[in-house]
């Protein structure tokens, strides 16, 4: 399986706060992470992330295999999606509703490349970035997670998704990752 998340305002801390949070004896999937940031910030917030958590976090490259354990990263004005091999795709293609990064373009992918083994999560942020990617995960049967209003700096993208009814389930960012460690495990899933 894999995680996707994606998050704007306020989404470096919740995601560090996530990463310091998931521990323990199993290996997370894959993570793959955009996060709408100013040009020139991404390495810099990975090395951050790194800090919060014994997984490899690191800016994706085109065509590595995605590893259990590992964080990757969109980089700097490239969107991040996957294959059907389940290896990383940056790519260079024009901006979806202004974002490259863009939350639609790997929420997309990874509902074409993994189906029901896909597990997505919004996360803090201001507009609507997400919502079409997040409508193909929910087709293909993947699991989605939003980030509930009260702990969100900006509730645009989570709320967008929760007000479709599109998020299988709404957490505070607190139980964010306890949550993700039981959905990881096999059958852990909610139906």
């Amino acid at each position: 399986s894999v995680l996707a998340m994606a998050a704007s305002t306020g989404g470096p801390a919740a995601v560090y706060r996530i990463l310091s949070d998931l521990h323990g004896k199993d290996v997370p999937p894959p993570i793959l992470l955009v996060q709408h940031i100013a040009l020139g910030f991404g390495s810099g917030l990975a090395t951050w992330l790194g800090t919060a958590t014994s997984l490899r976090v690191k800016v994706a490259e085109d065509g590595e295999p995605l590893v259990a354990g590992t964080v990757y990263l969109a980089p700097d004005d490239k969107h991040l999606g996957v294959t059907s091999d389940h290896r990383a795709q940056v790519s260079g293609a024009a901006p979806i509703q202004g974002f490259r990064p863009s939350a639609n373009w790997l929420f997309r992918s990874v509902a074409h490349a993994y189906g029901r083994a896909s597990l997505s999560m919004v996360l803090t942020g201001m507009g609507q970035d997400g919502l079409d990617g997040i409508r193909d995960v929910h087709l293909a049967g993947g699991h989605v997670l939003a980030q509930d209003e009260a702990t969100s700096v900006i509730y645009g993208m989570p709320g967008v998704v929760v007000g479709a009814n599109l998020a299988h389930e709404v957490l505070p960012l607190g139980q964010i990752a306890r949550r993700l460690q039981a959905l990881f495990q096999p059958g852990g899933r909610a139906s």
